[in-house]
């Protein structure tokens, strides 16, 4: 198991090159490589530069030691109905699944569909046309279980893989060559769900990657564990119990926001240390076999 986290806010503040510098040197075994950036129609990685500037970051983490382990891709990939922005998405989504091999990862999150009451028959289509992209990549689609909002009252409501019994039909449905779960555990307590409970719902046969972070069953903070309200003891239990074998893998990087600049670099080394403490627990409750 790998401690792994996201570049998302880093990049936002430094550039890709320094985020990644950054993550190396705190401690960190993995990076998560965020492409949210890939919105804005100037991004490198929507040029004929993204072949080299992704080359150039795995040269740079792997020169210490570091490796690419996951991505995620733009979001929401694509939205019913919305005829022009599908046209620009869709190729930007098919392009991260390419960058995810060239940068050595083995999987790439991509959000499922938002769609209604054909949501799964959606889905399915949407991501049978993403299949031969990610197999000429060689890399697996991650799945995330996600959340709504209700259009009155604005509160978070339960939507796609919200469940475990929905977000594994959505992965039994796939080739696992090829498709995988992504488990978020910070968004099975806003929709209701224990994430201890879904964990062993949905098996490590399943459940390949996750994102870690914090709230407070309110609202998605992506913030760092025991810093809000989840209990992570019987989350780790459970992840040790099914012997979850992927990454660590943080989705955290809002705690940093309100440091400045000179408490970034010490941030991230406490975080290193969190998740080594949270990967030792998994490994004490892991059943020896």
């Amino acid at each position: 198991m790998k401690l792994v986290t996201q570049t998302d806010n880093l990049n936002k503040r430094y550039g890709d090159e320094k985020a990644v510098r950054m993550l190396c040197d705190a401690g960190f075994d993995g990076i998560d490589y965020s492409m949210f950036c890939m919105d804005n129609d100037d991004d490198v990685l929507n040029t004929s530069r993204y072949l080299k500037h992704a080359n150039d970051l795995r040269r740079i983490a792997n020169s210490k030691g570091v490796t690419f382990e996951q991505t995620h891709a733009p979001f929401p990939p694509f939205r019913v109905g919305d005829t022009a922005y599908n046209k620009k998405t869709m190729p930007r989504v098919e392009r991260a699944l390419e960058i995810t091999g060239v940068l050595g990862a083995s999987a790439c999150v991509v959000h499922p569909v938002a769609a209604g009451k054909d949501q799964y028959d959606v889905n399915m289509r949407y991501f049978e046309t993403l299949l031969p992209v990610a197999e000429k990549a060689g890399v697996k689609i991650a799945l995330e279980n996600m959340w709504g909002r209700d259009k009155e009252t604005k509160k978070i409501i339960p939507n796609v893989c919200s469940t475990a019994e929905d977000f594994n039909r959505y992965i039994d449905s796939f080739d696992p060559k090829y498709v995988t779960a992504c488990l978020d555990l910070g968004h099975c307590g806003l929709v209701g769900e224990n994430a201890a409970d879904m964990v062993r719902a949905m098996g490590a046969r399943r459940v390949t990657c996750l994102h870690i972070h914090d709230n407070n069953n309110l609202s998605d903070d992506h913030t760092l564990p025991y810093t809000r309200k989840m209990q992570w003891d019987p989350i780790l239990k459970a992840l040790g119990e099914i012997n979850y074998r992927g990454n660590f893998t943080y989705e955290a990087d809002n705690f940093l926001l309100p440091f400045p600049d000179g408490l970034v670099v010490p941030c991230l080394q406490f975080m290193v240390k969190v998740g080594r403490f949270m990967m030792s627990e998994i490994e004490r409750y892991r059943v020896k076999k």
